[in-house]
């Protein structure tokens, strides 16, 4: 499962970076990663719901985008360790205001998530200005 990147076909850098983070779970990988090293099976036990398969496709993705580095330990019973890359955490940082944004207005909005408040500044109706 496998995505195809569109070198030379993104509008912006939000559409290139967005192919790069795109999935379900790569946000939370990443944000899992930015905490610490961590095995799969940890990630795993971090992220409730994924599947091996898709975490598994989810990291060879973001390490064949050169966001996260793989690191196989010669040892009996074998030890893989993940963590960012120096582009990786450069990402990281790039997603820091979005997580700020969606605990000021998700998590911690004094409305509940989804409603509309005066101050917004957003059409009420749709098509009206």
């Amino acid at each position: 499962m496998g995505t195809a990147r569109r070198p030379g076909a993104y509008v912006c850098g939000v559409d290139a970076a967005m192919d790069v983070i795109g999935g379900k779970w790569k946000v939370l990988i990443l944000w899992a990663l930015g905490e610490r090293i961590r095995r799969f099976g940890a990630l795993r036990r971090e992220l409730p719901g994924v599947t091996e398969k898709v975490l598994t496709a989810q990291l060879r993705e973001l390490e064949a985008d050169g966001i996260v580095h793989r690191e196989e330990y010669a040892e009996v019973p074998p030890r893989v360790e993940y963590s960012l890359t120096a582009r990786g955490v450069a990402l990281n940082e790039a997603l820091a205001p979005l997580g700020l944004w969606g605990r000021a207005h998700v998590l911690d909005g004094s409305q509940a998530a989804g409603q509309v408040r005066e101050d917004d500044h957003v059409p009420l109706v749709a098509g009206t200005a």
